[in-house]
């Protein structure tokens, strides 16, 4: 398994809308935000968020979508200032923040192929 700087830089490439990119593993956070961003959230609640608010939000979800739904493969969520797409492999978790420009669902492929190469 490769290192978490190396999969964050990784995704950055995909896409210069990527505003923040987040990788936890084995409870090991790892994160990075593309620098002079207008809107950007406070590191300390970037981590809480990472930490405790996604790994929960996925199980959540997660746990719906194997009752009768077929699954659920990612989490899209819309705040006031970017969007927060999130996918869980296991206790394990990629987030990737997007400009509000921009059509998140469209990368949802390629991230999730990164993840799967790099975090499953």
């Amino acid at each position: 398994m490769r290192e978490a700087e190396a999969l964050i830089a990784d995704v950055f490439g995909l896409s210069p809308a990527i505003r923040y990119v987040a990788v936890l593993r084995e409870g090991k956070l790892h994160s990075s935000q593309r620098p002079d961003l207008r809107g950007a959230s406070a590191s300390e609640s970037d981590r809480y968020e990472e930490l405790f608010v996604n790994p929960t939000l996925l199980k959540l979800i997660h746990q719906r979508g194997e009752l009768d739904c077929g699954g659920a493969k990612f989490v899209l969520v819309r705040y006031g200032n970017f969007y927060q797409f999130e996918y869980g492999v296991d206790s394990d978790h990629l987030s990737i923040c997007f400009e509000l420009g921009t059509n998140s669902l469209e990368f949802a492929g390629e991230d999730r192929t990164v993840v799967r190469r790099e975090i499953s």
